[in-house]
């Protein structure tokens, strides 16, 4: 996968996180500007989101896409600031039973996805939702790590 089309993927991901219609509202941009940021058809292959429109839309998701793929380009792990998470920590035990849960989802996404022996476009787009969701979970339990650690 090239470049261009890895942040096009993550650049879908984001819009769809916060919604089309909710992206469309945060932005000020209209359905067709924002589908032509995401799409893989070559008269918009060299079109990507303005980074002033990627954190607009990051501050209205759950999860930074778009930024989390830049560092992942860059072999760079990211760590949320604790006094800028969303929710209250659960702790690390709880932490651990939301990992396996997710993981249990990923691998039964998997093996639905594979049982014809390919992956489809929308079956990839849910493996990737669940390896995001995944991500997440991973990075609370740092963050809780972190917190009892000292």
């Amino acid at each position: 996968m090239s470049v261009a089309s890895y942040l096009k993927k993550h650049t879908e991901a984001l819009v769809k996180d916060v919604g089309v219609e909710a992206a469309c509202e945060v932005t000020g941009k209209s359905k067709a500007t924002l589908g032509r940021y995401y799409s893989d058809s070559e008269e918009h292959e060299d079109r990507f989101m303005p980074i002033d429109v990627v954190a607009a839309l990051e501050s209205a998701s759950r999860f930074p896409h778009v930024t989390a793929a830049l560092a992942d380009l860059r072999g760079i792990t990211l760590s949320y600031d604790s006094e800028k998470r969303n929710a209250t920590s659960k702790g690390v035990n709880q932490d651990v039973v939301a990992l396996a849960q997710r993981f249990a989802v990923l691998m039964s996404e998997y093996n639905q996805a594979i049982g014809d022996g390919k992956i489809s476009i929308n079956e990839a787009k849910r493996l990737l939702r669940e390896t995001l969701a995944i991500q997440q979970v991973i990075l609370e339990m740092k963050l809780n790590l972190e917190e009892e650690a000292g």
